[in-house]
């Protein structure tokens, strides 16, 4: 993709959907009912301290509904906005390849043939929980319909990894990233950035350590503090500073100078159900919070990458 026929200063993942299926492509977010390693006691208890309830998965269909149910529902949410376009199932709340491999094949199989428009399955899980019999499965259903697997990182320090609660290492994620991108199965990452006690160049380092692993896609997201969970709760006993809107922008455009060029920015941003919000309040405003990333964008005259290939050739 050549970045200078955008008018974003990054690859966007609308302007590679758009390139790739001449055709607007939206998730419709899926809830299979799973649970988590990290909650269910099968690594550990209590679950990662930032996560709701709902498994980050706070927008993805109800779990008690089937399937066709949940997509038909969002699908019709998604054409008030949008008249036209292709889907992609989406399997977010939890860990969505957490149950038996016979379980895990009723539910994505089904998932594919929800709509016939349906261009894609994405996965979102943890580098934990993929056993070499369901890359296996994913990788013979790859070449039926595109798989792509979102893994949570977050972040490459332990100390911030133990005290998120995090409960799997960097070679354990590094290691799925080899064991998925072996089987050609594409690899989405997911960071967050203000994670407490954090500073900007553990951060910048984060993102450094992404680039040297084969993966094709980011997320990055603020932290957002939500009721209902360890993190949100230790803030409202004894708050935290957390990030301005000015130092997410700031850490966030240098991000992305350092990011390869080859990666899909999926998301520059997340949000909170608003009535589960405790902080920080500007989150609220999504394109705020991605107009002024590409303010500065602009303003500064560079593109994603930059910073990288500079320090690659000299």
């Amino acid at each position: 993709m050549n970045l200078m026929n955008h008018e974003k200063h990054y690859n966007t993942l609308n302007n590679y959907y758009l390139e790739k299926y001449n055709k607007k492509v939206f998730k419709i977010a899926l809830n299979g009912g799973f649970t988590c390693p990290n909650i269910d006691g099968t690594v550990a208890s209590g679950g990662c301290t930032f996560c709701s309830y709902m498994g980050s998965g706070d927008f993805a269909g109800n779990k008690l509904e089937p399937l066709r149910s949940q997509f038909d529902k969002i699908k019709s949410m998604m054409h008030q906005k949008w008249e036209d376009g292709y889907y992609i199932a989406y399997f977010q709340a939890n860990t969505n390849t957490h149950a038996p491999l016979p379980r895990l094949k009723a539910l994505y199989e089904e998932a594919i043939t929800l709509d016939p428009n349906i261009v894609m399955l994405s996965i979102a899980t943890r580098p934990d929980v993929l056993p070499n019999d369901v890359i296996e499965y994913l990788a013979e259903l790859n070449t039926r319909m595109p798989v792509q697997i979102e893994l949570g990182l977050q972040t490459i320090h332990q100390t911030t990894s133990d005290l998120i609660n995090r409960a799997h290492d960097l070679a354990c994620f590094d290691d799925a990233v080899k064991r998925l991108r072996d089987k050609n199965l594409e690899v989405v990452v997911h960071i967050i950035n203000g994670l407490p006690f954090e500073t900007k160049e553990m951060m910048m380092d984060t993102v450094k350590h992404i680039n040297k692993l084969d993966i094709q896609g980011i997320k990055i997201h603020m932290l957002h503090l939500m009721e209902k969970t360890k993190m949100g709760y230790d803030y409202k006993k004894n708050p935290w500073k957390m990030m301005t809107l000015e130092d997410y922008v700031d850490v966030t455009v240098d991000q992305i100078l350092w990011l390869r060029k080859d990666i899909i920015i999926h998301r520059l941003t997340g949000d909170a159900p608003s009535h589960m919000l405790i902080a920080p309040n500007w989150t609220r405003k999504k394109f705020v919070v991605t107009n002024e990333i590409d303010k500065k964008m602009r303003k500064l005259g560079l593109f994603q990458g930059d910073y990288y290939e500079k320090e690659l050739h000299s």
